[in-house]
């Protein structure tokens, strides 16, 4: 799922509207709280809630039952740092009969909804703007042998076409691009945010990794082994001080780290640093930590410059603990 949503720009989150599968899910632990989060910080910039089942016999359309759902679900989105008024869509709709899907359904269902249908708000969705000439970055996310090295990632920034020669990083290996396809059609020119296929010149399937990325000759990406990031801890039952150890999902990539060091705790709501390093954090505080990897080194940019390669998830035996964001790359 995170691998996938690092490739998104919009999400859909589905919720049932059904009594006891809403609360279910939205409890602590339950997905919908999870799903949202990660969205979020996999780099997911808009969020439309489809509120679905409003056909069942427990709910039958109701306006209050939508409301409900919607009002609950607000402040843990927002908590994730999606805004209410320009990030977030909700609409009432029905996957068994399909309506609001593609098209209203007759008669007198669901009056008190005048908003546009799911396909129709996705059309009418502004591009989002991105940087066709900036620095080449292509996170790759999986890859694997036909008929040659085929590598599938998206492009965050700069332009890319047929026959160029890229570095790989952070091997610092310059590969040829033999054929391009954004979305399985062949192409010679990627512009950012495509999803691609690119058939890969002079490396081996081994030297490929999920979470390596192809860059321009004279703008490299930054590899760490030891970098500064801010995070906020989400759940976790007891404390976390220096020596803990999780893993890192940041864009394709995911691997084990370590807490060198807590730094200082930030404030919530002025935004202040302590002046004492903390001795440990816990659940619902921000911290800016420095972290070590196990082994080896991964790419990334800080969040300020590069947002899609800055900021990250960490997680412990299958639950997200905490999101965070690249301030410094030390080494």
């Amino acid at each position: 799922m995170i691998g996938g949503a690092s490739q998104a720009d919009l999400a859909v989150l589905v919720i049932s509207a059904r009594k006891g599968e809403f609360e279910t899910g939205f409890e602590r632990g339950g997905q919908t709280r999870e799903h949202a989060m990660l969205a979020k910080t996999a780099g997911v910039r808009h969020l439309i809630v489809l509120i679905n089942k409003m056909d069942d016999p427990t709910v039958e359309w109701h306006e209050s039952r939508f409301i409900e759902c919607r009002e609950k679900l607000i402040p843990y989105l927002k908590k994730c740092g999606f805004n209410p008024k320009t990030d977030l869509h909700f609409m009432p709709v029905s996957g068994l009969t399909g309506a609001f899907l593609k098209t209203r359904p007759e008669g007198n269902i669901c009056t008190w909804y005048n908003g546009p249908t799911f396909i129709q708000y996705l059309e009418e969705l502004p591009p989002f703007s991105r940087d066709p000439n900036g620095p080449v970055r292509v996170p790759l996310v999986d890859r694997y042998k036909d008929m040659g090295i085929i590598a599938l990632g998206k492009v965050e920034s700069g332009t890319i076409t047929k026959g160029m020669s890229l570095i790989m990083m952070p091997n610092k290996v310059t590969v040829d691009l033999l054929q391009l396809w954004s979305d399985d059609i062949e192409t010679d020119k990627c512009r950012p945010g495509e999803n691609i296929k690119i058939k890969l010149k002079n490396i081996e399937e081994e030297d490929v990794s999920p979470g390596f990325t192809l860059c321009s000759a004279g703008n490299l990406c930054h590899t760490a082994k030891v970098f500064d990031a801010q995070i906020v801890i989400l759940e976790h039952k007891s404390i976390i001080c220096a020596g803990y150890g999780c893993i890192i999902h940041i864009h394709g990539c995911a691997e084990e780290v370590t807490i060198r060091a807590l730094i200082c705790t930030v404030d919530k709501k002025t935004g202040e640093k302590s002046k004492t390093r903390p001795r440990f954090v816990k659940q619902d505080q921000i911290a800016i930590a420095r972290f070590a990897l196990n082994a080896g080194m991964i790419c990334m940019e800080t969040f300020k410059d590069f947002p899609q390669m800055g900021r990250f998830t960490l997680r412990d035996e299958g639950k997200t603990i905490a999101i965070g964001k690249v301030l410094k790359v030390i080494e």
